[in-house]
């Protein structure tokens, strides 16, 4: 069905059911209880969280299937967000149009940068890249002033034109839209202590997110996917066949580019103000560390290593010294107050002491990431439920599952 097998669309079948059950699943706590500050189910957090998976799945399908690793697909993320915030200024507040254009735009980019880029490989074609996105991170910042408003950040104003829309009478900023349907429009209702937020630009990102996780699932499975595993395998080799591994190479790297620009389109649509700071190498490096943490070549890693990134920035950032405090009021002072600064270190501002630290410790012992801690641990409780063991000689561990 939809072209996959049975395995693959119950896979995709649960992943949308859990898309659109987040708002429940990620508020597991009461308001106004001691762990309430762990619930990660408001929009802001959820949009992000599915923006930057379909950036990690889009960077996947490069970096996870032909092994090439890029620096530079910040690049594309602004890119796409510049797009479709002049979209919104020029044509209409209707976020489809802005959508369209990011994800032109940005394949564009990336067919030039690739072109050049894949001229070379391994350590070469990554410097490439990073030098590619700094210098569209320098333009954008202070070059491109009169398209990109410099270091101040793109941003809606009342003189726009928006000609297909409505003359503006309110005199306050439009809210982006999907057909009349305003993307920060938010039903809260309150159930047993807890409070669930169901946000239609949540929904529009998740619903994207789905249908590019999708669009994913088939390249993987293709004949074109398996190329790009033949690239990532042997390159060499595949060249001796007699077969030009450029072209593939170039196709996936512009996929790619289209999954980060329609990354940046949504960005756009969700906060219309768009910043030079979107193309620093940071944000790059943000989506590696999504991708190798979760899972290279997995389906599901690259969402997992983007959700697990976005809740520590947002939940762990947040815990301060007071919120410590208040966990550890019961101990004495003398304990307490050594305790609150150790443990602060790792929190708040520091949050990022304890990404880094997790990150060490994922690529030590779980080269897979967490998907291959996932399967470590569903081998661990079926060898339990075996009777007799497992006996890995006359029961070879099977081949992993793409999707897993």
């Amino acid at each position: 069905m939809l072209g996959l097998s049975k395995k693959d669309f119950i896979f995709l079948v649960v992943v949308f059911l859990l898309t659109i059950s987040a708002p429940i699943l990620l508020n597991p706590f009461p308001e106004g209880s001691a762990m309430a500050q762990f619930n990660a189910g408001y929009p802001d957090l959820m949009q992000r969280i599915a923006i930057y998976a379909i950036f990690a799945v889009g960077f996947n399908i490069l970096f996870g299937l032909t092994g090439y690793l890029s620096f530079g697909h910040a690049a594309f993320l602004g890119v796409g967000s510049y797009s479709a915030m002049w979209m919104f200024k020029l044509l209409s507040m209707n976020i489809i149009p802005g959508i369209l254009l990011s994800v032109a735009i940005s394949g564009l980019f990336a067919l030039l940068i690739g072109f050049i880029s894949l001229r070379r490989s391994g350590i070469y074609f990554s410097i490439l890249t990073l030098a590619f996105a700094q210098m569209s991170f320098n333009l954008a910042y202070s070059v491109l002033t009169p398209l990109t408003n410099g270091e101040t950040g793109l941003q809606l104003t009342l003189q726009d034109p928006r000609i297909f829309d409505a003359a503006n009478t309110t005199g306050s900023l439009p809210d982006t839209n999907l057909f009349g349907l305003a993307m920060n429009s938010t039903a809260k209702v309150e159930f047993m202590g807890r409070l669930f937020q169901f946000n239609i630009g949540y929904y529009v990102c998740g619903l994207i997110s789905v249908l590019m996780f999708y669009i994913a699932l088939r390249i993987f499975r293709s004949p074109f996917g398996m190329m790009l595993r033949a690239v990532k395998s042997n390159q060499q080799r595949l060249n001796y066949t007699g077969l030009n591994a450029r072209p593939y190479t170039l196709a996936a790297f512009v996929i790619s580019g289209m999954y980060a620009g329609l990354a940046g389109g949504l960005m756009a649509s969700m906060d219309p103000l768009v910043g030079a700071e979107r193309m620093q190498w940071t944000a790059s490096g943000e989506v590696v560390l999504m991708t190798i943490l979760g899972g290279a070549g997995t389906m599901l890693g690259p969402v997992l290593g983007a959700g697990f990134i976005k809740y520590f920035e947002n939940i762990f950032s947040k815990i301060n010294e007071g919120v410590l405090h208040s966990w550890f009021s019961a101990l004495p002072h003398a304990i307490q107050d050594p305790l609150v600064w150790i443990v602060a270190r790792f929190t708040g501002e520091g949050w990022h002491l304890t990404l880094g630290l997790l990150f060490m410790l994922v690529v030590i012992f779980l080269p897979g990431g967490l998907i291959e801690g996932g399967q470590r641990i569903g081998r661990l409780l079926s060898r339990r439920k075996r009777p007799g063991g497992d006996d890995p000689e006359h029961h070879p561990k099977p081949a992993p599952h793409v999707a897993e």
